[in-house]
């Protein structure tokens, strides 16, 4: 079976090996954007194994046993880092020790920003780029204050969000092949390859991504939680604020007040919810507004089938968000 060498089309589906052989390493990811990318770079080889399943919340996720099977196997694992799930470092040390860890935070190149501070934002203000990979502190910082129990995540330190710039993806092509070679010499020439086209396949995305926001530049939105910060910075977008700054957290009665205020204040066009969360919070918060509240986006692409084209879909399920809170004001 052959898989058609688009990325936008993708015939096979999470964990489903493709004309595998013995040579081809086990390999687990993360979550569905990372599973998407390395999933692309392995081609027609192979497949990854998704270790937390689309939906879940990777900040704090208990593993099925076919899950930590998957890790315990993996001769390579690519995971976005600490900063986005403590818990799986913890794992991959106790699973997976001889294993080749990426963390693909760390790989030079990779543009990171701090967390924004408050549930209003200042476009752009708040947030400091880094660019290589010397944010240990960064690191810890995010590490302290990590609920399990509540599944959210400290906001200190480095947004672990970083996927969501595609600039950031193109730089983990490279890596995510370059451990492929390391861990398959003998196919070396195939991930390099699959990893030369992924790219050029991205830099089309974001001509058509930045095409297809240019009249959504002035467009005011608040998000659900702040997790969208890599996209709004690579396409120019101006978010508002935040409904909630941890991911599971209710906003309080002055959290309230101070978004509606926002709301008003700032012009907001839109409110976007998530499919994780109850959308009738959105709801309560900002009925009142008469803002739009209908449109869904999601950082994860919970919805989405799991595969190498998962990764631009969810970019263009964003960008889709966006414009079309743009086109209702």
């Amino acid at each position: 079976m052959l898989r058609v060498r688009y990325w936008g089309v993708a015939l096979l589906g999470a964990g489903v090996p493709a004309m595998a052989t013995a040579d081809v390493p086990d390999v687990a990811v993360d979550i569905p954007p990372l599973h998407s990318l390395v999933d692309r770079v392995m081609g027609d080889l192979g497949s990854p194994e998704l270790v937390i399943q689309p939906g879940a919340s990777p900040h704090g996720y208990s593993m099925r046993p076919s899950e930590a099977s998957a890790l315990e196997r993996a001769d390579v694992v690519f995971w976005v880092g600490e900063a986005l799930a403590p818990w799986l470092g913890e794992s991959i040390d106790s699973l997976a020790a001889d294993a080749d860890s990426v963390p693909l935070l760390d790989v030079e190149g990779t543009r990171t920003l701090d967390f924004r501070q408050g549930a209003t934002f200042e476009a752009h203000d708040h947030a400091h780029a880094h660019e290589g990979h010397d944010h240990e502190h960064d690191h810890a910082h995010a590490h302290e204050g990590h609920d399990h129990a509540a599944h959210g995540h400290s906001h200190d330190g480095t947004d672990p969000h970083a996927w969501l710039d595609p600039a950031n993806a193109r730089v983990w092509l490279d890596a995510i092949a370059e451990s492929l070679v390391k861990a398959d010499p003998e196919h070396a020439e195939t991930y390099q390859e699959n990893a030369r086209l992924g790219k050029a396949e991205l830099d089309e995305l974001i001509a058509d991504l930045q095409a297809r926001l240019e009249g959504a530049r002035d467009t005011r939105f608040i998000v659900f939680h702040d997790a969208y910060q890599y996209f709004e910075q690579r396409f120019d977008l101006s978010a508002a604020g935040a409904i909630a700054l941890g991911d599971a957290s209710d906003p309080s009665p002055a959290r309230i007040d101070e978004l509606r205020n926002t709301v008003t204040e700032l012009g907001v066009d839109c409110v976007f919810s998530e499919p994780q969360f109850n959308p009738q919070l959105v709801d309560n918060v900002f009925g009142p507004t008469g803002v739009n509240t209908s449109i869904v986006i999601d950082p994860l692409g919970a919805d989405l089938t799991p595969g190498e084209s998962l990764y631009p879909r969810l970019l263009q399920q964003l960008a889709e968000g966006v414009a079309d809170c743009a086109s209702a004001t």
